[in-house]
């Protein structure tokens, strides 16, 4: 694509951009389609587990079992953290930096930096229409 104008370039990529967001569009369409079939197989399994009372078959075609399945969480945040200081159970939650968070406390205190973090910078584009 070299000697391409930005001009050029921009159309190029809006035009690519369009093909990929139709396919993708009717894709996921296709998928929803079997999800939902996939959906009431499992039901109808779910069902079978219940009526007869059992936690897996097998069959000629293949084995299907049930499990439970147990998420967690809480509206109380403070609380929650309370208790797992005073618990030593601070696994409870994700390592993980939430990164909005810390580019504001960043930019707030730029003589601050905690160690141990590390950051990257990355250029991004962004190719609007024009209007």
């Amino acid at each position: 694509m070299e000697g391409l104008s930005p001009d050029k370039l921009i159309k190029v990529y809006l035009k690519i951009k369009e093909s990929r967001d139709a396919l993708k569009k009717k894709f996921d369409e296709d998928v929803a389609k079997f999800d939902e079939q996939l959906k009431t197989v499992k039901e109808a399994l779910l069902d079978h587990c219940r009526e007869h009372n059992v936690e897996s078959v097998k069959t000629p075609e293949g084995l299907f079992y049930r499990s439970v399945k147990r998420n967690y969480w809480t509206d109380d945040w403070e609380s929650l953290k309370e208790f797992a200081k005073e618990n030593d159970c601070l696994d409870f939650f994700v390592k993980r930096l939430n990164q909005e968070n810390v580019k504001t406390f960043l930019e707030e205190n730029p003589d601050k930096l905690p160690k141990g973090l590390n950051a990257r910078s990355e250029y991004t584009l962004t190719v609007r229409r024009p209007k």
